[in-house]
């Protein structure tokens, strides 16, 4: 989220709860307020950190859904277990879908429903099959892969690359940039590269 340095723009949005409050109710111990319209500003302050429902501490391995759907990591599309390297999968996919005109990954059948399999074939064009030991942490995977870790077919594989799929930015800087995506995107979360190592990148410092 964005602070508001707009002190007015508060201030309005206090008179109004005070003059006209919200519509509420109670339920248990909790009171539930319908939402107030907060008029927009071009005064926006510093970028805030938010929405901890799913933060964990540490380097330990869990287990269970998280991610909005085409930010997940290949780990948690295929239901093992993971660690924090999902978070720097997460920042390659919204690096692309800030700088790119479109999405890295759709992850949609017929373009409308959610589809893993539509999600993980996007994946392996990109970064082409799996390695079959990330396979076998999952008995899920065998919905998607063969005991030999090939493709079943359960949605086509798109026919392009990132490379191909990079229309912004021309000569080093382009060469930079994928470079960086390259050190994310990776199957095997420990290959991916960490935080303090990608904010040493090369297209970072250059950009």
């Amino acid at each position: 989220m964005l602070g508001i340095e707009d002190e007015l723009l508060l201030a309005e949005f206090e008179e109004g709860e005070k003059s006209n409050p919200s519509p509420r109710k109670v339920v248990g111990n909790r009171g539930i307020y319908a939402s107030r319209e907060l008029k927009a500003t071009d005064s926006y302050g510093r970028p805030v950190l938010c929405d901890f429902g799913q933060a964990r501490f540490g380097s330990a391995r869990y287990g269970g859904d998280i991610q909005p759907y085409i930010y997940r990591a290949p780990e948690i599309l295929l239901r093992t277990t993971w660690d924090e390297k999902v978070d720097i999968w997460n920042l390659a996919v919204l690096t692309w879908n800030i700088f790119q005109p479109e999405q890295l990954f759709y992850a949609k059948y017929s373009n409308k429903e959610d589809s893993s399999a539509h999600h993980i074939a996007e994946m392996i064009a990109i970064l082409g099959p799996p390695p079959r030991e990330l396979l076998q942490n999952t008995n899920y995977a065998t919905e998607f892969f063969d005991p030999e870790g090939n493709w079943k077919g359960a949605a086509p594989i798109p026919s392009t690359t990132l490379e191909q799929r990079e229309e912004i930015l021309q000569g080093e800087q382009q060469q930079l940039f994928l470079a960086f995506m390259r050190k994310i995107l990776q199957w095997r979360p420990e290959e991916r590269g960490s935080a303090r190592e990608l904010l040493a990148d090369q297209w970072l410092l250059s950009s």
